[in-house]
């Protein structure tokens, strides 16, 4: 039997407070290792290399698990906002509209602050969202580095109208199951990265090759399992059959798999380790918010972080690889010293991630998400007209 999802849902503040952290872990990786493609040897907070390999070690992991959680957590947040009778026309432009004005703003600043002198083919892949649909390692980075992963939301966004019609036809009791099945496919697409793609020439850095790195981490449609997983949490919770977890628990089990990604390889490292702790914690805190359950990531500072962790995510390059040399050149510093950068550069961040969805994101959608025709009325049946989303 499946279950028919309410027309009203309730709010989840404790899943956008969590974004924060997954924002947080992709800018600690890029502090302590900034590169670009036009500058391999930028200044590190420590002036010590061996602390900066330490923290490297440390931290490198955080960027990729961080990009695995916000796939699927998008996953979940777009299938439980989904509302009976919504046009696809008005879920297209909510979508486009929720990244393309943040993206087009970091890249134009990107490509006349710093990028703009070695990205290649004028930036037009980054800002098309195509550069990472392509294995070429010259023009994966693009303009403003971490919106390569929007482009596999991108993707995300525009297969969800065709992937939510038979995410809904599943039984409740067969929900687990597809959730597994979905965990299988990553580990598939791990094996096919180790065994179908060529091993050389070597990715700087990592033991794979570049073929193999741009597969498994790089690859809008390897990275759609992490999307789907989330769909079908999002279905589970609805449906009533999520366990009952402690919290506490969950962010144990968090922290217990950050740490295997220091010691798994790659690929298995990249989103495999997490994706169910990330599942049970997404689930867990989604679970406790409609219990009437208070966190800590429901409190209001942190909801405030995670609403303007997008432009956090999107500005960081901008922070990091002009801002930070514009101010201080290549110096580097001591411990406290180093350690206090890395707090200022994260602040001056937060300050930019804020103005980006101050000035830019929240207007944007103010304006031009909404759209003036009424929604189509969905029928009395469980199935919505032809051309409208489901719940």
């Amino acid at each position: 039997m499946t279950s028919t999802p309410p027309a009203v849902r309730g709010d989840l503040p404790a899943l956008t407070g969590m974004r924060i952290i997954a924002a947080l872990l992709v800018f600690l990786s890029h502090v302590i290792f900034p590169f670009t493609q036009g500058n391999q040897n930028m200044a590190t907070p420590y002036a010590d290399d061996g602390i900066t390999q330490k923290l490297i070690w440390l931290l490198y992991p955080g960027g990729s698990i961080g990009v695995s959680f916000f796939f699927i957590l998008s996953g979940f947040v777009i299938t439980w906002a989904a509302k009976p009778g919504d046009r696809i026309g008005a879920y297209y432009r909510r979508r486009v509209v929720k990244i393309m004005p943040n993206h087009v703003v970091t890249w134009a600043l990107a490509m006349l602050l710093f990028a703009g002198s070695y990205t290649l083919l004028w930036g037009l892949p980054n800002l098309l969202l195509l550069n990472v649909f392509v294995n070429d390692n010259a023009i994966w980075g693009g303009a403003n580095m971490p919106a390569w992963s929007l482009s596999a939301e991108m993707l995300f966004y525009l297969l969800f109208p065709a992937l939510i019609i038979p995410i809904r036809k599943i039984a409740d009791n067969r929900l687990w199951l597809w959730a597994g099945l979905a965990f299988a496919g990553m580990a598939l697409m791990c094996l096919v990265t180790l065994t179908l793609l060529p091993d050389a020439p070597k990715y700087p850095g990592e033991a794979l090759s570049l073929p193999q790195f741009w597969f498994i981490y790089l690859f809008p449609p390897v990275r759609l399992f992490e999307f789907v997983l989330g769909m079908i949490l999002a279905r589970i919770i609805a449906a009533g059959r999520w366990p009952r977890i402690g919290v506490l628990p969950v962010m144990a089990l968090m922290v217990i798999a950050y740490a295997a990604t220091l010691y798994v390889p790659w690929p298995y490292s990249v989103s495999l380790v997490t994706a169910i702790p990330f599942a049970l914690a997404i689930g867990t805190f989604a679970k406790a918010n409609l219990e009437g359950r208070k966190t800590f990531f429901g409190t209001r500072p942190m909801v405030w972080l995670g609403q303007i962790s997008f432009g956090f995510y999107l500005t960081q390059s901008i922070v990091l690889y002009w801002l930070r040399e514009a101010v201080l050149g290549k110096a580097e510093y001591g411990p406290v010293g180093g350690t206090l950068l890395v707090i200022a550069l994260a602040g001056v961040t937060v300050v930019t991630g804020w103005l980006l969805y101050t000035l830019v994101e929240r207007p944007a959608m103010k304006y031009w998400s909404r759209s003036r025709k009424p929604p189509v009325q969905p029928e009395p049946a469980e199935q919505a007209p032809t051309g409208a989303l489901t719940n």
